[in-house]
């Protein structure tokens, strides 16, 4: 659907969204959404400093979405999102009906595009979404791993 330029170029739109999400110590994933070759939507994990559970970056780039074109079928869009969803957050992906999604660093403890298994891809679903991983995979997993070597670092400092 994109070429590897734009898929990167879009990936990068949502590494700026998990910037947002670092500089207020939330973990740091953040997501937009694509239609037509624009972004309609954008999300960043909020969890910490909202206190909902799910208010991560996919579920809130998937509501702003939905408000921008006025429909819950999201059927002509993409998903970038720094980091493999998660169970809430492909549920959500299937039920908005979102065709193709593209991450960036796999969740080895949570991911479920793939990694512990694939509920974007599962046939038994009315709907499932293309999935591609890896795109600027290095660059998603640094940012990850950065966030959480610090926060083991300001714990340790603190005890």
């Amino acid at each position: 659907m994109y070429t590897q330029e734009e898929k990167e170029a879009f990936m990068k739109e949502a590494l700026k969204e998990a910037q947002k999400a670092k500089a207020i110590d939330e973990v740091p994933i953040g997501a937009v959404i694509v239609r037509n070759g624009e972004v309609i939507s954008r999300g960043y994990n909020q969890r910490e400093i909202s206190n909902r559970a799910i208010t991560h970056a996919e579920i809130l780039a998937i509501d702003e979405a939905n408000q921008a074109i006025n429909n819950w079928r999201l059927e002509e869009c993409a998903l970038f999102v720094t980091v493999e969803p998660c169970v809430m957050c492909s549920g959500a992906i299937v039920l908005s009906r979102i065709p193709y999604v593209y991450y960036g660093a796999s969740d080895y403890k949570g991911g479920t595009a793939g990694t512990l298994m694939n509920l974007l891809e599962e046939p038994r679903f009315n709907h499932q979404s293309h999935v591609e991983a890896g795109i600027l995979k290095e660059e998603c997993s640094e940012l990850l791993s950065a966030f959480f070597r610090e926060l083991r670092g300001k714990r340790k400092k603190n005890k």
